[in-house]
């Protein structure tokens, strides 16, 4: 529970936002499954199950996503003030 804690409040110190970033997505992203499932199927029950299966499965993938996200930024960071010049992406 103290790492839950720590990841959640902030108390004067720089904190990985990351999981209560992901919790927002996760509230948000159940909301609008299950509204779109009902309003498809206009079946509680139905609308309950997709909002309750997809989300979950992707707000797991999001969480890491933002993790490798950051590793990413943060290393971009580093081989610019090295004085390397960042590799330009492809659009």
């Amino acid at each position: 529970m103290s790492a839950l804690k720590h990841y959640v409040h902030n108390h004067g110190q720089h904190v990985d936002q990351s999981l209560l970033k992901t919790i927002t997505f996760a509230v948000t992203h159940f909301t609008v499954a299950f509204s779109v499932a009902y309003m498809l199927t206009g079946d509680l029950l139905i609308g309950g199950l997709i909002a309750m299966v997809e989300p979950a499965i992707n707000t797991v993938a999001y969480f890491f996503h933002e993790k490798i996200w950051a590793r990413h930024t943060q290393n971009s960071t580093a081989r610019t003030e090295d004085g390397a010049q960042p590799v330009p992406q492809p659009a």
